[in-house]
């Protein structure tokens, strides 16, 4: 009994120590970014020694794993699969927009931190990759609907992913000055303008 009571204090305090890392990661990527932060920065924010955080987290891939684990968990992304059940495209759109637009600007922080720094470190890339699905069912999910074919349904995906964005928002929010809301109608008439653009192309040529 003596000898279980020991393994699980043991097992506590180890779960413990790996909380504190992982939190202090984070933070660390949230302020001054992954590739500006050092081993030696996150044991003294942790309160742990540097070769602690190696026993934990032996290369920078599981430690970017692990953080980035505990940001989702922490920060959950729009549903995209609720956006269907807009039947009108321009609708979905804006909702989604909203979403899209309230999460990076509640992100926005470690969303800047982590793309800057993507191309630096291959072992966040690796990482990443995880998250490509994600955007795959946001673009599938506004993808449906709209009335065009051809090159011009080309084109009206290429406006539906300017839109959705990090970096469109953060164009139209920070350099230009405008609410979340005043953003979203910004991007739906863009999109509802290619669309228009490509009903009246069609009405004097007819779908190629």
């Amino acid at each position: 009994m003596t000898r279980r009571y020991e393994l699980k204090q043991r097992a506590e305090s180890q779960a413990e120590t790996r909380r504190r890392i992982v939190e202090a990661t984070v933070e660390l990527h949230g302020s001054v970014g992954p590739a500006k932060t050092t081993i030696s920065a996150i044991a003294e924010l942790a309160g742990v020694q540097r070769l602690t955080v190696y026993r934990h987290f032996p290369d920078d891939q599981s430690l970017f794993r692990a953080c980035s684990g505990h940001w989702a968990a922490q920060h959950p992304r729009p549903d995209p699969s609720r956006w269907t059940e807009v039947a009108d495209p321009t609708e979905r759109l804006r909702i989604a927009l909203g979403e899209l637009y309230a999460y990076y600007r509640a992100t926005e922080a470690m969303s800047a931190n982590v793309r800057r720094d993507l191309p630096q470190l291959p072992a966040l890339q690796e990482v990443a990759v995880r998250f490509a699905p994600y955007w795959d069912d946001v673009r599938a999910a506004l993808d449906r609907s709209w009335k065009a074919r051809g090159h011009r349904r080309k084109l009206l995906r290429a406006a539906v992913g300017h839109a959705v964005d990090f970096d469109t928002w953060k164009s139209l929010a920070r350099s230009q000055g405008l609410s979340d809301t005043d953003a979203v109608e910004v991007m739906v008439s863009l999109v509802t303008g290619a669309q228009e653009s490509s009903r009246s192309t069609t009405a004097k040529t007819g779908d190629r």
